[in-house]
């Protein structure tokens, strides 16, 4: 029987970012046709083929900060230890992810390699992300903070 203090969210969260490190980590390895099929732009695909170090280091990058993202859901959905400064990171995560989903639209022309495809799938991926962590910080926030109130005088 599964444990209703189980905080589904945080768990699908965290493991939803992993999926996405590991994403990323492949394009690390497996060069351009990845960052082609993902949406990165031709740009970075050809950078990568050139074996230049700027799509490895942008990508290892993003690797990194969405495993430690994952970890901390992780820690959130009480499945492993308290990491330091827990509400705080999972409210900036969750603040991140929904503000890459909605605010897109103004990072467009920053990138203009990326492909329209890449930005609606990336930006729903992220918004979707966004508010399991909000939701599951939500959850876990109030499991902690609100406890019922005993009067002894009743």
């Amino acid at each position: 029987m599964l444990d209703s203090n189980i905080n589904k969210p945080l768990i699908l969260g965290a493991f939803f970012s992993a999926v996405a490190a590991l994403a990323h980590l492949g394009c690390v390895i497996f060069g351009g046709d990845w960052y082609r099929f993902f949406g990165a732009g031709e740009k970075m695909a050809m950078m990568a083929e050139a074996g230049e170090y700027y799509p490895t280091i942008v990508t290892s990058g993003l690797v990194l900060v969405l495993l430690i993202w994952s970890i901390y859901g992780l820690s959130g959905a009480r499945l492993i230890i308290k990491l330091p400064l827990l509400r705080t990171a999972l409210v900036l995560i969750s603040s991140i992810y929904v503000l890459r989903g909605v605010v897109f639209v103004v990072l467009m022309p920053i990138f203009p390699e990326n492909s329209l495809t890449f930005w609606l799938v990336s930006s729903a991926i992220c918004l979707s992300i966004g508010m399991l962590y909000s939701i599951g910080t939500y959850q876990s926030w109030s499991k902690t903070t609100l406890t019922p109130c005993r009067h002894t005088s009743e």
